[in-house]
């Protein structure tokens, strides 16, 4: 009975006779929480995150549910890896209770400041020191700073394949080393074909994330995290932080408040009327 039992849960996981398991890496960021205050380093014009109300940025949620839902039919494992300081582990430990395998956080003041191009060598180091995958998931981009350059600039260093703007898989062969992907393009749907392993930049109509469970919340809570450091992942100093950023934020300012514009009163077409006598007065009609 207990070798039926150990099966059982062998087959959970994904392994049995002949099974081939899966390993998926999700990237994610904590970015501020909308609402929140936000303040900004009068010293380098970057974001002050220490303290910062944060929240999973709202596109990798996405992806580490596609990484899940991946899992659930090939089996294998889910490893959800974040750079920033040590608040950054409520994000991993919120994608452990929703179901994650593994959490790590990258984590040193020598990456404090650093641009997309930095962030990327970082997490390449990291998930190098990972090991062998099937693919690398990502959301299309961060909410903070809407680059969409990090994921790419991870396949790039990593060699391997590229697919951005995904909303759905169609196909995935592991023996094959096949991925079929849709894209999500302005005006079009693009299939595209490419080998794996691979990193996919994921949208929103992708799926719906899960909520965490409390017994999920529970387990999270109690787990250590590892840290891992600029030394720990071999980072190249000189290429990471704000010195190692070749890009900058030359200067940061508020905007002017716009002035309130002019409210019309009436019926809807003496409104419409006002409305257009305005344009023309202001010679845009």
């Amino acid at each position: 009975m207990l070798g039926f039992l150990l099966f059982m849960e062998l087959l959970k996981c994904g392994i049995g006779f002949g099974t081939i398991r899966m390993r998926t890496i999700v990237c994610i960021k904590q970015v501020p929480e909308t609402a929140s205050d936000i303040s900004i380093n009068p010293e380098d014009n970057t974001l002050n995150r220490e303290g910062a109300e944060a929240i999973i940025n709202p596109f990798d949620t996405y992806a580490i549910e596609e990484a899940l839902l991946l899992r659930e039919k090939f089996g294998g494992d889910v490893w959800v890896i974040s750079m920033g300081p040590a608040q950054a582990e409520k994000a991993l430990k919120e994608s452990l209770a929703m179901g994650a395998n593994e959490a790590v956080l990258i984590n040193d003041d020598l990456f404090a400041g650093s641009d997309t191009l930095a962030t990327s060598h970082a997490l390449t180091k990291a998930i190098r020191k990972i090991g062998d995958f099937d693919l690398i998931m990502c959301g299309k981009q961060a909410i903070d700073g809407d680059t969409a350059q990090v994921g790419p600039g991870i396949a790039t260093r990593l060699g391997i394949s590229q697919l951005t703007y995904v909303f759905k898989i169609v196909e995935l062969e592991l023996e094959a080393e096949k991925i079929v992907v849709h894209r999500m393009l302005e005006d079009a749907i693009e299939v595209v074909e490419a080998r794996l392993p691979a990193l996919l930049t994921v949208v929103k109509d992708m799926n719906q994330p899960r909520y965490p469970s409390l017994l999920g919340i529970r387990k999270a809570a109690k787990r250590q995290l590892p840290h891992w450091t600029a030394s720990d992942i071999e980072a190249d100093t000189s290429r990471i932080g704000l010195g190692g950023s070749p890009t900058w934020v030359d200067k940061v300012f508020t905007p002017p408040v716009r002035s309130g514009g002019e409210v019309f009163e009436g019926e809807v077409d003496e409104m419409v009327d006002k409305l257009i006598e305005k344009l023309a007065a202001d010679g845009l009609v």
